[in-house]
């Protein structure tokens, strides 16, 4: 019988196993014995907690997107200033905080999205990140510009902040943040600019 408050130790721990598998070797590869054998456990392990290796993968990435969740609240809490420009760049920040563009998240970010094309489960998933992006930045846009505008500035903004993520996992260097950042932060202005026309 497991020790009482185990489970979540567990499972965060079969989590941390499957980023760094998934870092060493990519997910087709990131076999359940590899990873039972990264985090110190058998295989029947994750079957109990997880299923399969779909449910982990699952589970994997539910803890990445809240991590990305908690990142843009903690930013907001800190906000001194309410305006739409800082919530926007707080948005901005949270997508590139090292907990996303690190190489263990990254790869397991481009694992997930190709993924995602063909798992329903996993499928749902993305959605519900890519609508989250969008909402929250369209909520932000539409404090200062008329509903299409906020729309369209939105879409363009969230596939920027996509587009520079994408090619910094792809470049195989690290991260450039404040390049991502300041690039992302420049289009976020000249949308907000549009309002004062």
């Amino acid at each position: 019988m497991p020790k009482v408050g185990m489970q979540p130790i567990r499972r965060q721990q079969l989590i941390e196993a499957t980023l760094q598998a998934v870092d060493q070797v990519g997910m087709s590869d990131a076999s359940i014995a590899l990873i039972a054998r990264l985090a110190g456990v058998s295989n029947g392990i994750i079957s109990h907690y997880f299923q399969d290796k779909n449910g982990l993968i699952a589970a994997t990435m539910r803890h990445l997107m809240n991590m990305l969740i908690d990142n843009v609240a903690t930013r907001r809490q800190a906000l001194t200033d309410d305006s739409a420009r800082a919530h926007l760049q707080v948005i901005i920040e949270g997508n590139f905080d090292a907990s996303q563009v690190n190489a263990p998240a990254m790869k397991t970010w481009l694992a997930f999205w190709a993924t995602s094309m063909h798992q329903p489960s996993l499928h749902r998933l993305q959605r519900i990140n890519d609508h989250r992006l969008y909402s929250n930045l369209c909520c932000q846009f539409r404090r200062e510009l008329p509903v299409e505008q906020a729309r369209s500035a939105a879409r363009g903004l969230a596939a920027l902040i996509d587009g520079l993520w994408l090619r910094g996992a792809l470049s195989g260097d690290a991260f450039d943040t404040a390049q991502a950042h300041r690039i992302a932060c420049e289009y976020m202005d000249m949308q907000l600019a549009k309002q004062q026309r």
